[in-house]
């Protein structure tokens, strides 16, 4: 019983962190993605080759938008705050799901 007992928890202690580990190798893929979320078309991020510079660098992500949802707003539908933006509107016409929308955040919050 005591070792049913230990593996739980062990399961349950280290389970979340390895989702997570995998959810920002995930993200870091779909963020270099050319056919998915190719943020390197228009932003300079740190190892990324082949960088744009229309948009801002990615970097110091998790102090330029502490509140994350801001940031999810900001990649589902950058059009509703500025209609002007050449962002495209990621999840709003479906390119990127709101899991995968996530995932790169997720990612994003390391740099």
């Amino acid at each position: 019983m005591k070792n049913l007992i230990k593996s739980l928890l062990f399961v349950i202690i280290f389970t979340p962190i390895s989702s997570y580990s995998d959810n920002i190798a995930e993200g870091k893929k779909l963020t270099f993605d050319r056919k998915k979320g190719n943020c390197l078309a228009c932003h300079m991020i740190d190892d990324g080759e082949l960088a744009g510079n229309n948009g801002p660098p990615l970097l110091a992500m998790k102090a330029r938008f502490p509140d994350r949802e801001v940031l999810y707003q900001q990649i589902w539908d950058p059009t509703k705050d500025d209609p002007y933006t050449f962002m495209p509107p990621f999840g709003k016409h479906g390119a990127l799901t709101k899991k995968e929308i996530n995932k790169i955040i997720d990612y994003l919050y390391t740099l």
